[in-house]
């Protein structure tokens, strides 16, 4: 594939009046949403995107709808790096925002350093370079510019990660929900807790949202919410189920996942991330040591080859 049609594949989409959701591709791996939200003093962008090239082509399609406002801040949802590395192409000016143990975590992850074989091709992130917040919070902050607000809201425990943030709009009923939520895409909880992922879509689903933008895969609409939340359910509880089964048969995270039928889940992309959340769901539950490679190295095992990426 060329990078070409590789950065070609994203779309920034007007869901309500002045706020755009740029979604990318099948929502796989490294391919995130991201979002942005006109206000009357600068604007604000929810998330970047993982390679320079994404994140340019992101901010030129800004750029297009929005040529005279500048960027006054930029949420990261978490830490994750498809949604973090592209912060070092936003302007000086811009102040990124984030959880303070987003903050954390992205001071100690080294992937944008460079990224493990664990994925084919491995990405190429481009120039891009490290850049914290500057602007944490632990419960809740609301962003003004001029008489738009934007709500900044932790839901109080850990879920995809410690440190994830959902950004809400009141007055365009639009919440960008991160990694907590996922649209045809195989959910991602192994940073996490399986008990906090399920306790946030109770969370999410009592925001007041007609439009809701995952961090991966296609824009949801009000009527169309519930049903996602539910498939996330299922797998949660099937990850689970899954691991208190393996480990009442002594079975390893990879052993649990090759014996288990994902049924109708199977036909998620990136199913072998069952694998990671088994990991994380035997450390929630037991004494298991999590660890971050291992994980991944069960991964590619159950793949049977390394993951597929196409940034």
């Amino acid at each position: 594939m060329s990078e070409r049609s590789i950065v070609d594949d994203g779309l920034l989409t007007e869901v309500a009046d002045g706020v755009w959701a740029w979604t990318q591709g099948d929502g796989s791996w490294w391919i995130n949403n991201a979002g942005l939200i006109a206000g009357d003093d600068g604007d604000v962008l929810v998330d970047t995107c993982a390679t320079e090239a994404r994140t340019r082509r992101f901010l030129d399609h800004v750029t297009a709808v929005r040529p005279d406002a500048s960027i006054r801040f930029a949420v990261n949802t978490h830490l994750h790096g498809d949604h973090t590395h592209g912060n070092s192409l936003l302007p000086a000016t811009t102040s990124i925002v984030g959880h303070a143990l987003m903050r954390l975590g992205l001071a100690d992850d080294v992937i944008i350093d460079g990224c493990p074989p664990f994925w084919s091709p491995v990405p190429d992130w481009g120039h891009v370079t490290k850049r914290l917040p500057t602007v944490t919070y632990q419960d809740r902050l609301v962003l003004h510019s001029g008489t738009r607000e934007v709500h900044v809201l932790h839901p109080g425990f850990a879920a995809h990660t410690p440190g994830d943030s959902v950004a809400f709009v009141p007055d365009a009923g639009v919440l960008f929900a991160g990694d907590l939520l996922f649209h045809g895409v195989t959910p991602l909880v192994f940073m996490g807790s399986l008990d906090g992922a399920l306790r946030a879509l109770d969370w999410m689903a009592e925001f007041d949202a007609d439009v809701v933008v995952p961090g991966h895969g296609g824009v949801l609409r009000r009527q169309d919410l519930d049903a996602v939340l539910e498939t996330h359910r299922r797998y949660y509880r099937f990850i689970q189920s899954t691991a208190r089964d393996g480990l009442a048969a002594g079975l390893s995270p990879l052993e649990a996942a090759r014996r288990s039928d994902l049924g109708d889940l199977a036909s998620l992309p990136d199913s072998e991330r069952v694998v990671l959340n088994l990991h994380r769901a035997y450390a929630e539950t037991s004494d298991w040591p999590f660890d971050l490679l291992a994980a991944f190295e069960d991964a590619v095992l159950y793949n049977g080859s390394p993951l597929p990426t196409s940034v």
